[in-house]
């Protein structure tokens, strides 16, 4: 199949992509492991220790990252729909972290225990069509919202993708209701054209256990 104008054009700017370059020198399955990098670098989100669950997580990134900075003694699963080869660091589960097994596989591998860190890069499959595409983006940020509140400790904390447009100020309510401290970044690794931004919500409200 002949490849459109558009494709082509996304091609070569990847190609040209100093963060894709850099991620292929050291061994990164993504540039985004360098967004992820610059916030912790910045934030200190994930420590030594640390239980952290990765939405999301093909091809694998930003679980790379999580392993290396939780190390020792730190757990990271990464979960998605779609296949992902395996890491060093990383219990890899495949489905819909909405699904009840999904769910109790990932409480065995947490050893019974709630997560310290929920990271979010989920995108939804871009349609050209800007209102639906937010909508859907939204609409996943709500589902990890979600997550938190059932499998994230009271206290913890939350990085995740949003976009910018109709959707933005009412999620940015609802993390603000879940969550005692919310901030937004703009990582340089994130392309300026993008509408990508993400939040760090800090200290899930809620009882301790």
């Amino acid at each position: 199949m002949a490849r459109t104008k558009s494709s082509n054009k996304w091609l070569q700017r990847h190609v040209k992509d100093p963060f894709v370059r850099k991620a292929r020198a050291e061994g990164y399955r993504s540039r985004a492991a360098y967004k992820l990098i610059e916030i912790n670098t910045r934030e200190r989100l994930l420590v030594p220790g640390a239980r952290v669950v990765d939405l999301g997580a093909a091809p694998g990134g930003w679980s790379q990252v999580a392993a290396q900075k939780v190390a020792p003694g730190g757990k990271v699963i990464a979960v998605d729909l779609l296949e992902i080869a395996p890491m060093s660091g990383v219990t890899v589960l495949r489905g819909d972290c909405r699904e009840p097994g999904i769910q109790a596989q990932l409480i065995e591998a947490l050893g019974g225990q709630k997560a310290d860190v929920v990271l979010s890069d989920l995108s939804p499959n871009i349609s050209g069509i800007a209102s639906a595409d937010q909508a859907r983006a939204a609409e996943l940020v709500r589902m990890a919202i979600a997550f938190c509140e059932s499998q994230l400790k009271p206290g913890g904390s939350f990085l995740v993708k949003v976009f910018q447009g109709e959707e933005f100020a009412n999620v940015l309510k609802k993390m603000k209701r879940v969550f005692r401290e919310v901030r937004t970044f703009k990582p340089s690794a994130s392309r300026e054209e993008s509408r990508e931004t993400y939040l760090l919500a800090r200290g899930l409200k809620g009882l301790p256990n």
